[in-house]
């Protein structure tokens, strides 16, 4: 073949060399490369970043503005005007919380009233399960937009289940056996956000809950949601499909343990038999006493009939948690569509506390009783102080066992 000098020099034949054709490939490939690499990184940098610091305060606002004018505000029990039964507290200034604190309140923003304990304890007062661990509890909007999104560890999720009620019943109690269930995650201190912080917003609410992984329930407990009236609605706005629990004890008993959780803190008190009765002559119950007011179950229980079907709701028998705490756990994890891991192998009973305790707590080894402030020794009340009460709980006991179709032997 004759060769061309004309064809050896034309320039298309000389990017047709397979050395030249590759290098510009590669070099195409490599400015594509870093194009998109530098497009990501300036985008995914901030874009989510925006997104949550400019539309959760909006939305979160948004929410809380709807509810709160679908739903009342929490403010004090009211008279219940069909039976004249007055029951609103005198203790609404001296709040005494489930956990033996005493919640002094002051005022704030001329409605609302703030917790001296709330400012001082902040968040996980009561265990290690995703609570503040101290200081003031923060809203989710400003301790991270995206704290309800999933790092790894989990998501943090509304409760399906609450133990709503009641105090002194035995709640403490329920929650601590229950976090032994590896299905169960539980907020440590009591959060109050249906009846004293509804209006932070459910962003707030859910920020206090720990994280769970798929297959895990969200709890929570705060007993003074029972005796709330606005508690089911707003309850039922959150999730209508929210399961509750209620562990109710011996009206008599339960008001004598209340009186001696205050006395504990204010031995000056007045006696219990003056504040029970309006007049000791005429012996008329003074129904505006919380510890009084608190043991009329079924009237507290119709307020929640309003709103959730019976089957949503279980009946703990706080006594049997103490005699048979196996027993009721057993019926609690049916009610949560738990397996039953709870058994007799994880309860001894304590002959000093004269309460059940747990062989191993949650995260431990060793084991676990409630803390001093559970099983006070009560003091000694006068038998016919006792037998006026038992006659004044009687009829609401029977309408009670009535409208939970179960006899809790008060009687």
């Amino acid at each position: 073949m004759e060769y061309s000098p004309l064809r050896a020099q034309h320039p298309y034949v000389l990017s047709a060399s397979p050395v030249r054709r590759k290098l510009a490939l590669f070099g195409i490939m490599l400015v594509l490369w870093v194009y998109v690499l530098y497009s990501c990184v300036g985008s995914c940098a901030t874009v989510p970043s925006l997104r949550a610091d400019r539309q959760r305060p909006e939305h979160a606002g948004l929410r809380s503005g709807i509810e709160s004018r679908l739903v009342p505000r929490a403010r004090g029990w009211e008279d219940y005007e069909q039976t004249g039964v007055g029951v609103f507290s005198r203790d609404l200034n001296n709040v005494n919380s489930d956990e033996g604190t005493n919640d002094r309140t002051f005022p704030r923003d001329g409605n609302d009233a703030e917790t001296e304990t709330e400012r001082r304890r902040g968040g996980d007062a009561g265990g290690d399960t995703g609570g503040q661990t101290g200081g003031e509890r923060r809203s989710p909007v400003h301790s991270g937009g995206l704290s309800t999104f999933s790092n790894g560890s989990g998501i943090k999720r509304l409760p399906q289940a609450i133990i709503v009620g009641v105090k002194k019943g035995g709640t403490r109690a329920l929650l601590e056996f229950l976090r032994v269930h590896p299905d169960v995650r539980a907020a440590g201190a009591e959060p109050h956000f249906f009846d004293r912080f509804y209006d932070n917003g459910l962003d707030w609410y859910r920020d206090l809950m720990p994280k769970t992984l798929e297959g895990q329930i969200t709890m929570e407990k705060t007993p003074s949601y029972f005796v709330t009236r606005e508690a089911p609605a707003r309850i039922y706005s959150m999730s209508r499909s929210t399961k509750l629990i209620v562990v109710v004890r011996d009206p008599v008993t339960r008001a004598i343990s209340d009186y001696t959780q205050t006395l504990s803190k204010k031995p000056d008190i007045p006696s219990f038999e003056s504040l029970t009765f309006k007049n000791r002559t005429t012996g008329l119950i003074d129904t505006s006493w919380s510890a009084i007011q608190i043991g009329i179950y079924a009237k507290h229980l119709d307020n929640w009939l309003q709103f959730f079907p019976m089957r949503q709701i279980l009946f703990v028998s706080g006594e049997r948690l103490i005699s048979d705490p196996a027993g009721e756990l057993g019926r609690v994890q049916d009610f949560l569509g738990l397996k039953r891991i709870i058994t007799d192998k994880h309860f001894y009973f304590n002959q000093t506390k004269g309460f059940p305790c747990l062989k191993k707590a949650e995260g431990s080894s060793k084991p676990h009783c409630l803390g001093k402030t559970k099983g006070r020794t009560h003091p000694n009340i006068h038998p016919e102080v006792v037998q006026r009460l038992r006659d004044f709980y009687r009829p609401f006991n029977m309408k009670f066992y009535q409208m939970t179709g179960h006899n809790f032997g008060w009687d």
